[in-house]
């Protein structure tokens, strides 16, 4: 390494140094996917955004009895993980392996495989809830004089936090490090962190990065328990807001350097934003410093500063504490002013997962101008003074924040941005 100038230059890394900040050379995200109850893949997410659909709707999961929406991935069941993958199954990566098949992501992996070389890729996944389905509908087969779990459940590849990164990188036949990250909300938004922190040590070429998380009965009734989900499709900034809608998906994109010439339309991913503000283990700080911390720590890595955003993806769960204290740490770093709203009004509250949705989110409405609105708010919290949108809205847009805020104050925001 060769430190000249201000300028810090070898070929994993590059920085340029500003009065008081260190300002990281872009990532590109060379390839992108995501799959929820909107849609499967970029088309079918994008025509949802663009027509306002949203996927939730009452709640039918397996045994599960509570007046609440969710939002279900349609023929998880029908799914077969390849015969040499077999111990991996279970709902969690069935989701995963159909988001792979998307947008000729697993195409875009394989190619980048035999560029840098199989050990040279990394894997970071997301990741809250795993496989715990497997568990519990283990549970329900357990031998009933002994209690021992049925032989073909296998805890370490369908249910541990760790199978989903593992299925990922042995479905893709990688062999360099793969990384599990488990921060609840903002699992899935921490993994560019981890992946761009190892890409600029020169351990790695590229990653692929994502979430994965889906329903099971533990998170249905154990957010239920702790009064936080919705009796209607959840209705974040609303002023009659109730609740979360919990949902499921699989999102992933591969990062990779940037190159010196890019496409008008590539997607690149500014600056990370990490915070722990340890507050409660269950409620951020009323006043939002963790989120405003982990949103200045964004900026001063993307060497930018709040009105350089046009638009902010909102963590916006829709409970009233969280949304409350979200919404000051938004006015105190950029005023009432910049347009935001959340997209979980869609989607649902996908947990593990929301990160690496809500990115690939900023990224389609990078690649085609849509800021788009929040969906069932119809009367905005006149206490959170934010332009928030209530209809989308196309105009040019160059770079947008999206934010994931975690339980124990675990946060972090993404700022991505249009090569152009």
């Amino acid at each position: 390494m060769q430190r000249y100038r201000g300028i810090v230059d070898n070929t994993a890394y590059h920085q340029r140094t500003l009065p008081g900040k260190i300002v990281l050379k872009p990532l590109l995200l060379s390839h992108f996917t995501a799959t929820s109850c909107i849609g499967r893949g970029l088309d079918q997410t994008l025509d949802a955004l663009r027509h306002g659909r949203s996927g939730l709707a009452p709640c039918t999961f397996e045994t599960v009895e509570l007046i609440t929406f969710i939002g279900v991935v349609e023929g998880l069941d029908d799914v077969c993980i390849p015969p040499h993958l077999a111990a991996f199954d279970c709902r969690n990566n069935r989701l995963a392996q159909i988001a792979f098949t998307q947008d000729n992501f697993a195409i875009a992996v394989h190619d980048a495989a035999e560029k840098y070389g199989h050990q040279r890729i990394g894997v970071f996944i997301g990741t809250s809830t795993s496989g715990i389905l497997e568990t519990e509908l283990a549970y329900r087969r357990r031998d009933p004089v002994t209690g021992t779990l049925p032989g073909d459940f296998h805890y370490s590849t369908q249910h541990n936090t760790f199978s989903v990164a593992d299925f990922t990188r042995q479905y893709f036949g990688l062999t360099g490090p793969a990384v599990a990250v488990s921060s609840a909300c903002s699992s899935s938004a921490k993994v560019f962190s981890s992946a761009r922190r190892m890409m600029a040590a020169g351990l790695i070429d590229a990653a692929v990065v994502g979430g994965v998380d889906t329903l099971c009965l533990t998170t249905l009734y154990g957010f239920n328990s702790l009064g936080l989900t919705a009796t209607q499709a959840c209705r974040p900034y609303d002023t009659t807001r109730d609740g979360i809608s919990i949902g499921e998906a699989g999102a992933f994109a591969l990062l990779e350097h940037a190159p010196e010439q890019l496409d008008d339309h590539a997607v690149l991913l500014l600056g990370v934003g990490e915070s722990s503000d340890a507050y409660h283990m269950s409620s951020p700080h009323p006043e939002g410093l963790g989120a405003r911390m982990a949103m200045q720590a964004a900026l001063d890595m993307a060497g930018l500063v709040p009105q350089d955003i046009d638009y902010i993806n909102l963590h916006g769960t829709a409970t009233p504490s969280n949304d409350a204290a979200e919404g000051k740490a938004i006015a105190a770093l950029f005023g009432a002013m910049t347009p935001c709203s959340s997209t979980k009004g869609a989607t649902g509250h996908t947990l593990g997962a929301a990160g690496g949705v809500e990115a690939i989110i900023c990224a389609l409405a990078l690649q085609n101008d849509l800021l788009p609105a929040g969906l069932n708010t119809r009367q905005l919290d006149p206490a959170i003074p934010l332009n928030y949108l209530l209809a989308n809205r196309t105009q040019a847009i160059t770079r947008v924040m999206s934010n994931s805020f975690g339980f124990g104050g675990t946060n972090c925001s993404l700022i991505f941005g249009r090569a152009k």
